[in-house]
């Protein structure tokens, strides 16, 4: 009987125990905030170190989880894995929550990315082909095999005046939608990470790659062919920023978000996005400091 007391006595303290706990990390975590980012480099590990840091000063402790491919990010939101992630565009959520109906939504712009057409190298640091006109006829182009980020490199290709698509402005286009094509170019479809090895391999001679990719990958910006115009009329589509839960000003984790988009979105990380970048990044939300004169 007094052993089942003392048994009794214990389960009592150690669910109590577990409650208290509970309840007080409960309480930590709402200043807490995992953020899902891709993998971190040298162009964006510095800005999210510093956000990092300005975060904390308010009180609010950031962890981050790397992802490596596009896929991931947003189902580790909608898991509760993640309270937020920073890595992709206003089309690509848009395309992703119709397939997933799902509805993810912006709590606060970050950067526009242009992205490049990158010749492949002939020698190290010294590409190929120096200008447009200089690829060849059948050249091969690597593009990734995702419906946005395809379209979008599809509209890099017309804008540089190598093919024409019959998709109007607005919806997504595909190579199926290539009603002109003067230099025969064959295009080979993979997936976002694959893209720069194609480039390096030489199994291209040329690639439209994602800047968090060409960067990773290193890719020698001196080979650009061709850079996207971000002032165009479909640039809003290409603006990256931090993705929330559809309830997130509802939820515990708040005012932390709040205080995150806040920390961001200042002169300091707006400056340090460029030079971390080398110019390729810039700062997109109302107010950013005018970047440009820094950018390639």
């Amino acid at each position: 009987m007094k052993l089942r007391k003392i048994l009794g006595v214990l389960t009592v303290f150690v669910v109590a125990a577990l409650f208290l706990a509970a309840c007080g990390n409960k309480s930590s975590d709402k200043n807490t905030l995992k953020v899902g980012v891709m993998t971190l480099d040298d162009a964006t590990k510095p800005v999210w170190d510093q956000v990092k840091k300005d975060a904390a000063k308010k009180g609010v402790k950031l962890e981050f989880v790397q992802f490596t491919d596009y896929n991931q990010p947003n189902k580790a939101l909608v898991a509760g894995d993640i309270d937020v992630n920073a890595f992709q565009t206003r089309y690509f959520l848009e395309d992703w929550n119709k397939k997933n109906k799902e509805n993810l939504v912006s709590a606060g712009d970050t950067l526009i990315s242009p992205i490049r057409l990158f010749s492949k190298e002939a020698s190290k640091g010294k590409a190929a082909y120096s200008d447009i006109k200089d690829l060849p006829e059948g050249a091969k182009i690597g593009l990734n095999n995702d419906a946005t980020n395809q379209s979008r490199a599809l509209f890099l290709l017309q804008s540089a005046g190598l093919i024409k698509l019959s998709t109007k402005d607005g919806e997504l286009a595909s190579v199926k939608d290539i009603t002109e094509n003067s230099k025969n170019l064959e295009f080979k479809e993979v997936s976002a990470e694959q893209v720069a090895k194609t480039l390096q391999n030489g199994d291209v001679d040329a690639a439209v790659i994602n800047n968090s990719y060409a960067q990773t990958a290193k890719i020698n910006y001196d080979t650009t062919l061709f850079v996207e115009d971000v002032t165009g009329p479909n640039a809003k589509n290409w603006i990256n920023f931090i993705a929330a839960k559809p309830d997130w000003k509802k939820s515990d984790k708040a005012d932390a978000i709040k205080t995150l988009v806040k920390v961001y979105q200042t002169d300091k990380i707006g400056k340090l996005i460029s030079k971390a970048s080398n110019g390729v990044d810039r700062p997109i939300w109302k107010g950013a400091p005018d970047t440009t004169s820094s950018s390639k």
